[in-house]
């Protein structure tokens, strides 16, 4: 039957999934600015037969279709992050340029690719009434490269939204994942004492403090394990941004600040993960505030939703019935066995699973290593191979969760 449906895709809906995709990457849609992509998303959704479509009130795009006992929720973030120096690019990042077989530019893989499969899936699932007891909902989220998870927290906790299993559309290179690590955001702030810039020894300087603390951050990314977690893998910690606070460029700075990305595996709860920063620290003799930041940025829709940067690990066992309908709709489409994978960066599925316990596996076109970077572009195959997937994944999970 995937064959069937690949085949179908291609002769019919090819040309149409060309131009919806190009199109959305045309849009730039950085977070916290998704309104026109949304309007966008949402024309194609009602071409296609959505039963209905809405954006709600943080400017998630939600299409459903079917109205069955079983909900089933398919994500995709429609923000992208910037383009960054406009000179490292070799082509024009919102133009959807087509070349050899792949279509390029700022989120085509990550991760505007998985809302352009899930949006011709409902039109599969129409023209070859791919229904039974589910309603799927398809969700296009918003402000996931700012705070990955916070759509899907206001989804559950305002919205109501309770699927039984979510699908993260994030890209996979086409394989089934099941999990990968959390991360955390964390500040560190030191403080100095300034002084006129020619007689430095009457300040006592916030950047050289900072740079012991710095020293003590690199050394401690050096300690993880892989036996803390065998499966996602050791945890991680990087300095992302520095910064410091000095009258002028002729005085001593009196505070410094550094961002960490830390990267946790599912053993790392907050308390460790703050009491193995300030153990890093203390041989320095720096004193230092430590803490886990907040997020509170606006939705484009004006929408607060304030919540701590601390997004939890999660991991799928593979026998369970989410994942053995993935594995299956996978060995269906490119009849073969396929063995589950993770992602090495962070998606929605921290919320998902990690905070919420929904099972959660992941399926996307394009491959993850081109995401944030100028090489952005996925493959038109990778495309309509999703499509497919999606179609048939909601039936593949009612025989799962039926035991057949």
């Amino acid at each position: 039957m995937s064959r069937e449906l690949l085949k179908y895709v291609e002769k019919k809906y090819k040309n149409d999934i060309i131009k919806f995709h190009r199109d959305i990457v045309a849009i730039p849609s950085e977070s916290c600015k998704e309104k026109a992509v949304d309007e966008r998303i949402r024309k194609e959704m009602l071409k296609v037969g959505f039963d209905s479509v809405r954006i709600d009130k943080m400017g998630n795009i939600i299409g459903r279709i079917g109205t069955g006992k079983t909900i089933i929720a398919m994500d995709a973030h429609i923000d992208t992050v910037g383009i960054g120096s406009p000179e490292l690019w070799k082509w024009d990042p919102y133009k959807g340029k087509i070349e050899n077989g792949n279509i390029y530019g700022r989120g085509s893989v990550d991760q505007k690719g998985g809302m352009t499969g899930m949006v011709y899936a409902a039109k599969l699932i129409k023209d070859f009434k791919l229904t039974g007891d589910y309603t799927l909902y398809v969700v296009g989220s918003v402000q996931e490269e700012d705070c990955d998870g916070l759509c899907w927290q206001y989804l559950y906790k305002e919205e109501k939204m309770r699927p039984e299993v979510v699908v993260i559309t994030e890209p996979t290179n086409t394989n089934v994942y099941i999990g990968h690590r959390g991360r955390v955001e964390i500040g560190i702030t030191v403080y100095g004492k300034s002084a006129h810039g020619s007689a430095p020894e009457r300040g006592d300087n916030a950047v050289y403090k900072m740079s012991k603390v710095v020293a003590a951050i690199e050394k401690l990314n050096t300690t993880f394990k892989e036996s803390d977690d065998k499966i996602l893998g050791k945890g991680t910690v990087a300095v992302s941004y520095i910064e410091c606070k000095t009258p002028s460029l002729c005085a001593i700075p009196d505070e410094a600040y550094i961002h960490l990305d830390r990267r946790i595996n599912r053993s790392e709860p907050k308390k460790k993960v703050l009491d193995q920063i300030r153990k890093a620290i203390k041989p320095t003799g720096v004193k230092a505030k430590i803490e886990i930041l907040t997020y509170d940025t606006p939705s484009y829709r004006n929408l607060r939703y304030p919540t701590e940067k601390f997004y939890p690990a999660w991991l799928l066992d593979e026998k369970h019935k989410a994942a053995r309908a993935a594995l299956k709709t996978s060995e269906d489409l490119y009849r073969k066995k396929v063995k589950p994978g993770k992602w090495t960066f962070s998606t929605n599925g921290t919320a998902t699973m990690g905070m919420f316990k929904i099972p959660t596996v992941g399926f996307g076109p394009g491959n993850e290593k081109f995401a944030h970077s100028v090489e952005d572009h996925c493959p038109i195959s990778h495309l309509l191979e999703a499509a497919v997937w999606y179609a048939t994944f909601p039936q593949n999970y009612l025989k799962a969760k039926g035991g057949k």
